[in-house]
C-alpha cells in the first residue's frame, strides 16, 4: 500500500471544505489551489505580479513540507480573473521557474473565492519515493 501524506496549513476552511494544502502519494505531490492570503488577509491587493510571487513561495513551502522542491514541479495551473494581466503573472511565474519550465495553463475565470484574489495556482510535482 502506498503511503499517503497530507500537508495542512492549519486554516479553518481546510476542515470545513475537506481538503489539504498538499497531498503526497508515492512520488507524486499535488498542491491545492493557492491564493495570496496570509492570516486571513489578502496579500498584494490589486497587484497580479505580487500575488503570483507570494503564491509561488507558498506553494514552494508546501512542496518542502511534502519532501519536494520547486525543481520537482512538472505542471502548474493558473486561474486568473483578468487575462489582460497575463504578462505580469507570466513574468512572476517565469522568474520563479526559470530553467525548470513546467507545463502550465493560464485560464481566465469569472471569479475566485473572493474578488480580492486575482490569481489561484495549483501545482503537481514528482519526487523520489518517501522514506
Amino acid at each position: 500500500m502506498t503511503k499517503r501524506i497530507n500537508i495542512s496549513s492549519d486554516v479553518p476552511w481546510e476542515d470545513l471544505v475537506g481538503y489539504s494544502r498538499a497531498v503526497r502519494i508515492g512520488n507524486l505531490i499535488e498542491v491545492t489551489g493557492t491564493v495570496a492570503a496570509e492570516g486571513g488577509k489578502v496579500v498584494a491587493p490589486n497587484d497580479p505580479y505580487g500575488q503570483t510571487v507570494f503564491i509561488l513561495k507558498k506553494i514552494e513551502k508546501a512542496l518542502k513540507e511534502a519532501g519536494g522542491c520547486r525543481q520537482d514541479v512538472i505542471r502548474t495551473r493558473m486561474f486568473v480573473t483578468d487575462i489582460s494581466q497575463w504578462e505580469k503573472i507570466g513574468k512572476a511565474h517565469g522568474e520563479f521557474f526559470q530553467g525548470i519550465k513546467p507545463a502550465t495553463s493560464m485560464i481566465e475565470v469569472k471569479g475566485l473565492i473572493s474578488q480580492d484574489y486575482l490569481i489561484e495556482i495549483e501545482a503537481t510535482a514528482v519526487v523520489g519515493d518517501p522514506a
